[in-house]
């Protein structure tokens, strides 16, 4: 009896010193089924994780830099380059999901139809400005509009910040017939704040960006990363993100 009730103790102790800290490098367009992620986590297998969100050129900046986390989330593209220079470990990448461009204006502004790409193209032309990032967003908008034979009709009231965010607020204090683009993760953040989300792209001209997580080489809490990422990849780990828009 002594012996079992001295291993439960131990067993107990062992649990409590195995909850570790994981320090997260991620993308913010998955911000909302990270959050939701990190609460399962937490409930799961005791780890806490500490998330910095930064943007597509931002986290190149910081690996370039040499900075290292317990678990990096990135488009693929970037998590192959990090790989290629031994700054990841490639066995341990996983799927996270996929996000969507939307379309945005005030809330209390009128919305315009957005239904398919004609009636985007006209709302585009009748709108007083259009707002828009420079990242991975913006740059397939620049196509995308080039393709719609409208981009330099565009440009002159168009306004670019290098991340969602500021778009968001730029449009909550806008005035006037404003569109926005952002993704749609992160809209779904802001209409409490006075977004609505009119519609995603349409369609035929959508733009999904895709995301994956993999462990950093040289991280501090490796063995707890991978057991985060294992549950990332469970059914369970899969509807935290989805409850988060995160397809």
């Amino acid at each position: 009896m002594k012996g079992m009730i001295a291993a439960l103790a131990l067993a107990s102790v062992c649990g409590m010193s195995y909850a570790a800290e994981i320090r997260v490098l991620s993308a913010g367009a998955v911000e909302p089924g990270l959050h939701a992620f990190a609460k399962l986590a937490k409930q799961e297998t005791g780890h806490d994780l500490k998330i910095q969100f930064n943007t597509a050129p931002q986290i190149a900046k910081r690996l370039a830099a040499a900075e290292v986390y317990d678990i990096l989330i990135s488009p693929p593209a970037a998590i192959t380059n990090a790989a290629k220079e031994g700054k990841v470990l490639a066995e341990t990448r996983a799927p996270v999901g996929r996000v969507g461009a939307g379309i945005i204006v005030r809330t209390s502004a009128a919305a315009p139809d957005v239904s398919s790409v004609d009636a985007l193209k006209q709302a585009l032309l009748a709108a007083d400005s259009v707002v828009y990032n420079t990242a991975s967003t913006g740059l397939y908008l620049d196509k995308l509009f080039g393709k719609m034979g409208i981009l330099d009709q565009l440009k002159p009231k168009s306004t670019r910040y290098p991340d969602g965010a500021s778009v968001m607020e730029h449009v909550i204090k806008g005035k006037g017939n404003e569109i926005g683009f952002g993704a749609i993760t992160e809209i779904k953040m802001y209409e409490p704040k006075g977004l609505k989300l009119i519609g995603p792209l349409p369609a035929d001209v959508q733009n999904y960006t895709s995301y994956e997580a993999v462990v950093m080489n040289g991280a501090p809490a490796t063995e707890a990363a991978r057991a985060v990422l294992k549950l990332l990849a469970s059914p369970a780990g899969k509807a935290a993100f989805v409850s988060g828009g995160v397809e």
